[in-house]
């Protein structure tokens, strides 16, 4: 069974960076694209990031484009979000997944942006 798990949040305060990662177990991570979500309490899950399997072209929700980026290393079977500029507004739990396979979710990683 495939596994996910995230890692790298933590409190911040606003104007800051974090580096999230997600190493994903299984043999077929580099044939498919990656994606970043998030969840705010008592909002519903969003799509924040996209990577194709190759890397080459990405994409972003309005509310973090410029600010966040996000990459993978197909070699290590993960995949990174870069964060800067943090605002408030992404205090959230944030996940990893394959936007097209039917997998579980993992645990996430707290990410709190907060003076």
């Amino acid at each position: 069974q495939v596994q996910l798990v995230e890692s790298g949040g933590g409190l911040v305060q606003p104007g800051g960076s974090l580096r999230l990662s997600c190493a994903a177990s299984g043999s077929l991570f580099s044939t498919y694209s990656m994606a970043w979500y998030r969840q705010a309490p008592g909002k519903q899950r969003e799509l924040v990031a996209s990577i194709f399997s190759g890397g080459a072209f990405t994409d972003y929700a309005d509310s973090v484009k410029g600010r966040f980026t996000i990459s993978r290393d197909n070699a290590k079977n993960t995949v990174y979000l870069q964060m800067n500029s943090l605002k408030p507004e992404d205090t959230a739990v944030y996940y990893c997944n394959y936007p097209r396979r039917a997998i579980p979710w993992g645990q996430g990683t707290q990410v709190t942006v907060s003076s």
